[in-house]
């Protein structure tokens, strides 16, 4: 993987990425600290596939064929969070893996409608 800008380490949200065989290729500083319990980076290299449950592996081949997202917000620790999946493409188009963001939203973030 080429090397990501300098921001991309130390951005505070999760920046979690792998490769189309469910390795884990990257992983910023705020992925590091939030997956410390299970290792950090120590995971880099490791199978994505090993820490999901039945439909989180469906929902992980399923991004990997249609190159496609799943998007979503959790309640985690107190926390809400959005949580933004998709598959990144190598430079011929083809689908080489998935990233995940994990951001925490603020609890009275507001929501503005722009026309």
């Amino acid at each position: 993987m080429q090397q990501l800008p300098d921001w991309v380490t130390s951005f505070p949200g999760s920046v979690t990425v792998s490769d189309r065989n469910h390795r884990i290729i990257y992983m910023n500083d705020k992925s590091a600290a939030t997956y410390a319990a299970d290792g950090g980076r120590a995971l880099i290299g490791q199978e994505l596939m090993a820490c999901h449950n039945e439909r989180s592996k469906a929902m992980i081949q399923a991004l990997l064929e249609s190159g496609g997202q799943n998007v979503y917000t959790i309640d985690k620790a107190g926390q809400k969070k959005l949580i933004y999946q998709s598959a990144w493409r190598d430079e011929e188009g083809q689908v080489a893996g998935l990233v995940e963001l994990s951001l925490v939203l603020p609890p009275n973030m507001p929501h503005f409608i722009r026309s």
